[in-house]
Parts: structure tokens; C-alpha cells; sequence
């Protein structure tokens, strides 16, 4: 490990509990609005419509497009999917800024601060610069840069997302740790030369959801928290 100079951390459910932040949102949205439904799955709607949007602009099919838009856009295809009259473009513009304001994991604020006494601690998520800016303010988080997506203009998992980050860094992919939730992330991840920390977030689509499996992972190290990856990487 004494070759690691960076941890590179998926933010959406690695670091911050987006799906209770995002229905509660969509619940205040829907009270004030006279509408009934299953708020959580809601929630869920609307992250289904997450990567068919960014695979237009990394096809390049469209042009870089920050999230906030994109979200504004694919919200109306979750409200479509359960049978809920789209809120107006303006309504959706603002709704999407509920993914500025997530919660973090309880863990997440105390063991980045460790992890960032020995490393350099870096976002590398398709959450644009004022999106990671705003969400490290209100949550307390204590990044040394705002890297991924919109360095490169355009979305993981492309490989410019990792490559493009380990530059900015003047770091090569090797000297780079992935840390995330997602089995998919790490793959691409560790594809393009970088290694790789899963750490389990068992609630991230909710109690009755399914989170990525540890044992599907490839992976340099498994944690349960922050804590205890900080721990594992001796800070």
C-alpha cells in the first residue's frame, strides 16, 4: 500500500444515503401536491433513469450534460413509470437539487477525516463540481479536490473518469484506490489500472432492497464502514 497516494470514493450510496434523502424529497413534493404513492419506490424510478441518460452523452450521442439536468429530465420518466402526473419543468428543476442535500452514511464524515490524514480523499463520481461542492458543505465532508465526471465531460464507467482523475493528481492509475458500493464501478475501475476498496452498504436501496453482493466484487479490500477500511489502510 505504500504505493497508494489517493482514495478515489463513488459518492451516490458509497458515501451518502441518497435513497432516503431523495424519497423524502419526492414525498414532500407529492404532500403539497395532493398525491398519493410509494415514495421509496419512486426514489427507485428515478435512479432507473439514471444511466440510460448519461449513456446518451458517453455514446456521444449528446453533449456533456451536467446531472442536475439530466435528472431534471428523467424524473418525469419516473413519475410516467408509476401512473404520477409529471411535475412542471420548473418543479422538476428543483427537485433535482434534492441530490445536493443527501445524508451521509453515519460513518462516512469520521472515517474520510481519518483516511485523509494519510491520503489524499477525492470524489471521482458523475456528480458534477457544484453538486459535490454543495453535498461536502451541508454534510461535513472533507474532500482535498472535486474530481470525476465533469473533468472529462463524460460519464464512469469511462475510462477518462478514473484516468482523468489519477492526472489531475499527477498520479498514475496504479497510485489510485477506487472506493465504492458498486461491483460495476470497481470492475471498470480495476480495468483501467487502479485498485480497488468495496465497501458494503447494505441499506443503500433500502430495507427491502438489494444491495451489490461483497462476493461479486473484485477487490484489493472488503469493508463494513469507513471506519473500518481506515482502519484496514493503518489510519
Amino acid at each position: 500500500m505504500d504505493e497508494i497516494k489517493a482514495l478515489f470514493f463513488d459518492v451516490f450510496g458509497t458515501v451518502v444515503d441518497w435513497r432516503s434523502g431523495v424519497a423524502r424529497a419526492l414525498q414532500a413534493y407529492g404532500e403539497a401536491n395532493g398525491l398519493e404513492a410509494d415514495w421509496g419506490q419512486l426514489a427507485d424510478a428515478w435512479r432507473m433513469q439514471y444511466d440510460p441518460y448519461m449513456e446518451e452523452v458517453r455514446s456521444g450521442r449528446r453533449a456533456w450534460t451536467k446531472l442536475d439536468q439530466l435528472q431534471a429530465e428523467n424524473l418525469a420518466d419516473a413519475f410516467a413509470a408509476l401512473d404520477l402526473p409529471s411535475p412542471s419543468e420548473p418543479e422538476r428543476q428543483e427537485l433535482a437539487l434534492c441530490w445536493h442535500r443527501l445524508d451521509p452514511w453515519p460513518d462516512a464524515v469520521d472515517g474520510l477525516a481519518r483516511m485523509k490524514n494519510k491520503y489524499v480523499v477525492a470524489p471521482v463520481s458523475n456528480g458534477h463540481i457544484s453538486l459535490m461542492v454543495n453535498m461536502a458543505k451541508r454534510a461535513g465532508l472533507v474532500w482535498d479536490a472535486i474530481l470525476g465526471a465533469e473533468i472529462v465531460h463524460t460519464y464512469k464507467p469511462r475510462p477518462e473518469v478514473y484516468l482523468g482523475s489519477a492526472a489531475a493528481l499527477d498520479l498514475a492509475p496504479g497510485q489510485c484506490m477506487m472506493v465504492a458500493a458498486h461491483a460495476g464501478d470497481l470492475a471498470a475501475a480495476r480495468h483501467f489500472g487502479l485498485r480497488t476498496a468495496f465497501v458494503h452498504r447494505p441499506l443503500e436501496r433500502g430495507p427491502e432492497g438489494k444491495a451489490d453482493d461483497p462476493s461479486k466484487a473484485d477487490a484489493d479490500f472488503f469493508a463494513r464502514d469507513f471506519n473500518d477500511l481506515a482502519r484496514q489502510l493503518g489510519c
